[in-house]
């Protein structure tokens, strides 16, 4: 099961079809037109002419309470999640928490359609397709169960194994042991450590 941010716009109505889907397949999902104990934000309820806003006025909103709050309960959202899935088509704000779990090295996928304009920065995300059952099939690696035994996966540690990166000198020692650490197989770190840039180094000796 993984913990998962959907980032999508108010104007999709495939949206909560979403949400529901991925929860029937054992997910947790952050659903941000009901999120826990509260509800979705939306910039009407500080101005219902909140799209005539001058720049100044734009900047002052984001200060008000309700946006603070509203703010708060995504971001808090993005930061619990394992993996954030764009759902396309997005305004900037999808946009950017798809960024930010990527550069904050959790696993992204893009839901895309046909007829939406290509975007180059869409390959930061691990997966871009328009099938939902191949983000769900591609997230059976990233549970932190091992659901096809029922028990929990070996924190991922191999002893004496190190990665190389041709952008630094540095090495990295796989290590993930640490309580409330999301645990993925080590399949599945190995691949992410590819894609990452990363390779098996020889040599064994201290973490730099």
């Amino acid at each position: 099961m993984a913990r998962i941010y959907l980032a999508s716009s108010w104007r999709h109505p495939g949206q909560p079809a979403v949400v529901a889907h991925l929860r029937s397949a054992g997910h947790e999902v952050y659903d941000f037109r009901n999120p826990p104990n509260a509800t979705g934000f939306a910039w009407s309820e500080i101005d219902p002419d909140w799209q005539s806003w001058t720049a100044d006025e734009y900047v002052a909103a984001l200060e008000h309470p309700r946006a603070v709050e509203g703010f708060r309960s995504d971001f808090e959202a993005m930061q619990w999640a394992d993996v954030c899935v764009l759902l396309l088509p997005a305004g900037r704000s999808a946009h950017l928490e798809l960024g930010w779990c990527a550069g904050a090295g959790k696993r992204t996928a893009i839901l895309t359609r046909d007829g939406e304009e290509p975007e180059l920065m869409a390959k930061m995300a691990n997966l871009v397709t328009d099938d939902l059952d191949e983000i769900v099939a591609w997230m059976l690696d990233l549970a932190p169960l091992d659901e096809r035994s029922g028990s929990a996966l070996e924190a991922v540690e191999l002893p004496g194994v190190y990665w190389s990166h041709p952008g630094t000198t540095q090495r990295c020692h796989l290590r993930q042991d640490e309580p409330g650490v999301y645990r993925v197989s080590a399949e599945a770190m190995h691949q992410m450590m590819r894609e990452l840039g990363w390779s098996p180094a020889s040599e064994t000796s201290d973490t730099q």
